[in-house]
C-alpha cells in the first residue's frame, strides 16, 4: 500500500539521558546507539504503519570527539559544527559513525544487525547519501583495497579540472570571513590551497552562514566558466561516487535519501542510478530537490521520489498557521499533478521546525488536519520525523543548535518525548495525539482507497457559505473498487457543522451510485446515514483542529 517513511536521527533516538548540558560532550550528554533501536521499538513503528525507516547519520562524519584510539583520524574542532558534528559533513564514505556503536571496532557489524532487525520487523532501510560535499578533512581509512581516495591525484594547481574531485583556489589559504572558534591545544586550522565550500562558494573566504565545514565535490561542472559541463570522458568523481553507492547497496539497504540532489548534475544521477538499479532493481532513490523547475528533470534521471517542500509542505504550513486558505492545498497538488506519484509529502524532518514549536503551530494538535490531508489525499508517500507522533516541540537550546524550533543535528542530546514515551510518562494530550497518528497512518498504510484509489478534490464544489468555509475547511474523496472514503478536515480552532457538496461530476468520474449510504468515521467510530446524490450536500460536524475520515458503504 502507501509508503510511510519514518526518519530516525540515529544519534539521538535511543539516548535516554535527560541530565544534559548545552554544548555537552559525548561523556556528559550520552549518545543513542544502533542497538537501542531494538525489536520492540521497530515493532511499534510497524504497528504505526511505517514501511521504511530512514536512519539519518549512519555514515561517518566530522566530530569533535576523539576516536584516534580506534584508528579514526581526529578532526580539527574549528571546522566542526557542534560537539557531535553534522552528519552531512562526511569524513569517510565507507565507514559507520563510531558514535552509534556500542563496540566501535564492530560498528559495521552493528549496522548490519540493525538492517537485519528492521527487515525482520517487516520494514525497509533507507540511509543518507551525501553527494554534493564532504568534510574539509575528508580521509577514508575504511575504503576497500584498490579504491582511490577522494582528492587523490587531483591537480591542485587548477581551480577546475574535469578529473579533479574538488575545486581549488590555487595559491590561496583557507581564510574564512570570520574568526574560527579557538580550541585549546588545537592550533589554527590550515588548508592550502583552499578548497571551494560546499554551498557553491568558490573563494577561500566563506562566511559564518556558509557551509564552511564542507568542501564541494566536482562532477565535471566548471562553475568558473558559467556552469559548463564536461561529462565525456566520465569524470573521476562519478566513478568514485558510484562505487560508494554500490558499496552500501551491497550491505542490504533498500534506498538512499540523497542530500541536496539538485546541487549535483542530473546527468550524473541518470548515469549512476541506472547502474545501481541494474544491480539492485528495487533500490529506492529519494532526492532533496527544492526548485520546482528541476523536478521533472530529476525524476527523468531516475529518482523515485522528490521532496514536495516548496509546494505542499510550505502550503500546509501556511494553512496551519492561518497565513493561507485551505483552498490553497488544491493549487499545491495541481502544480505537480503530472508527477504526483513522485512527490514526497511531510510536515517535519531534521531541516524543518517542529510542528509544535513556537516557530510553527505552537501546539501539535493544530497539525492534525495537515497530517490527515497529507497522508490520505494522494497515493504518493508520506514521511514523519521521530517524536512528531508525540508532539515533540524542539524548543531546547542544545549547543551549536540554538533554540530554533528544530531538533539539533549538531549536538549530543536526547529527545524529550521519546524519553518519556519509553518510560510511560507521556501526558494525556501526547497519548491522544499518538493514538491519532496511529489511526491516520494505519489508514494510509492499509486502506486500498488511499494506497491505490483515485482522488477527487471537493474544494471547487464548496465555495464559501454558512455551511462551509474554504479558508479553514478542506475535503476530498478517495475511491477504489467499490470502496469510498470521504475526508474532511478543519484547520480552525473552533468546531463546525458543515455540509460538504459532492458534485455530479464526482459521481461520474469515480463511478459512485446515487442512493442511501451508511458512513463510519474511521477516527472515532461515529456513524451517519446519508442520501448520496449529485450536487446534494452531506452534513457532518468537524472538531476543532480535527478531521473526519468517513468510510461510505452503499446499499
Amino acid at each position: 500500500m502507501k509508503t510511510i517513511i519514518y526518519q530516525v536521527f540515529t544519534r539521538l533516538h535511543g539516548n535516554r539521558r535527560t541530565t544534559r548540558k548545552g554544548n555537552g560532550t559525548l561523556a556528559e550528554n550520552g549518545c543513542g546507539k544502533m542497538g537501542d533501536i531494538d525489536a520492540a521499538e521497530l515493532a511499534r513503528l510497524r504497528r504505526m504503519g511505517v514501511s521504511h525507516v530512514w536512519y539519518t547519520g549512519i555514515v561517518r562524519h566530522a566530530t569533535q570527539t576523539d576516536y584516534s584510539r580506534c584508528g579514526i583520524p581526529r578532526n580539527h574542532p574549528a571546522i566542526v559544527k557542534g560537539r557531535a558534528g553534522s552528519p552531512y559533513a562526511i569524513t569517510d564514505y565507507y565507514d559507520v559513525d563510531p558514535d552509534l556503536a556500542a563496540d566501535v571496532d564492530n560498528r559495521m557489524g552493528e549496522f548490519a544487525a540493525l538492517v537485519d532487525r528492521t527487515h525482520a520487523a517487516g520494514m525497509k532501510v533507507i540511509i543518507d547519501f551525501v553527494p554534493n560535499h564532504v568534510a574539509r578533512q575528508y580521509r577514508s581509512v575504511c575504503k576497500p583495497a584498490g579504491v582511490a581516495d577522494l582528492g587523490e591525484g587531483d591537480d591542485t594547481g587548477k581551480g577546475f579540472d574535469p578529473q579533479n574531485n574538488f575545486y581549488y583556489c590555487p595559491g590561496c589559504s583557507f581564510e574564512p570571513g570570520f574568526d574560527l572558534d579557538a580550541h585549546d591545544g588545537a592550533g589554527p586550522y590550515r588548508e592550502c590551497p583552499a578548497k571551494a565550500t560546499g554551498n557553491d562558494h568558490f573563494d577561500p573566504h566563506p562566511g559564518r552562514n556558509d557551509w564552511y565545514e564542507t568542501v564541494k565535490l566536482n562532477y565535471g561542472v566548471d562553475y568558473y566558466a558559467g556552469r559548463v559541463g564536461h561529462f565525456n570522458p566520465t569524470p573521476g568523481t562519478w566513478r568514485k561516487m558510484l562505487d560508494i553507492l554500490l558499496f552500501w547497496a551491497g550491505k542490504g539497504i533498500d534506498g538512499f535519501r540523497c542530500d541536496m540532489a539538485e546541487m549535483v548534475p542530473a546527468e550524473f544521477w541518470a548515469w549512476a542510478i541506472g547502474k545501481v538499479k541494474e544491480a539492485h532493481p528495487a533500490m529506492l532513490f529519494i532526492g532533496e530537490v527544492y526548485n520546482p523547475g528541476d523536478y521533472r528533470r530529476y525524476i527523468a534521471s531516475g529518482f523515485d521520489y522528490l521532496y514536495d517542500k516548496v509546494g505542499m509542505y510550505d502550503t500546509m504550513r501556511a494553512v496551519t498557521c492561518g497565513h493561507a486558505p485551505a483552498s490553497a492545498i488544491t493549487a499545491a497538488w495541481q502544480a505537480v499533478d503530472d508527477i504526483r506519484g513522485n512527490m514526497l509529502y511531510f510536515l517535519e524532518n531534521h531541516d524543518e521546525q517542529r510542528l509544535a514549536s513556537d516557530f510553527f503551530a505552537g501546539d501539535a494538535r493544530r497539525g492534525v488536519p495537515a497530517l490527515v490531508a497529507s497522508a490520505l489525499m494522494q497515493q504518493n508517500p508520506f514521511m514523519l520525523y521521530a517524536g512528531q507522533e508525540y508532539g515533540e516541540r524542539g524548543m531546547d537550546k542544545e549547543g551549536f543548535s540554538g533554540r530554533d524550533g528544530r531538533t539539533t543535528i549538531f549536538d549530543y542530546w536526547s529527545i524529550d518525548t521519546l524519553c518519556r514515551a519509553a518510560e510511560g510518562r507521556l501526558t494525556g494530550a501526547e497519548r491522544e495525539l499518538y493514538a491519532t497518528y496511529v489511526k491516520v497512518l494505519g489508514i494510509a498504510a492499509t486502506d486500498k482507497a488511499v494506497g491505490e484509489g483515485a482522488f477527487f478534490d471537493l474544494e471547487y464544489a464548496n465555495p464559501h457559505s454558512p455551511a462551509f468555509n474554504p479558508d479553514r475547511h478542506y475535503a476530498f474523496l478517495r475511491r477504489c473498487e467499490g470502496e469510498l472514503l470521504l475526508v474532511a478536515v478543519n484547520f480552525d480552532s473552533r468546531s463546525a457543522g458543515v455540509e460538504v457538496n459532492i458534485p455530479a461530476h464526482a459521481f461520474d468520474f469515480l463511478g459512485i451510485a446515487e442512493g442511501k449510504a451508511e458512513a463510519t468515521d474511521l477516527l472515532t467510530g461515529d456513524t451517519a446515514r446519508w442520501n448520496l446524490a449529485g450536487d446534494s450536500p452531506v452534513a457532518m460536524s468537524l472538531p476543532a483542529w480535527g478531521a473526519r475520515v468517513w468510510r461510505v458503504a452503499q446499499a
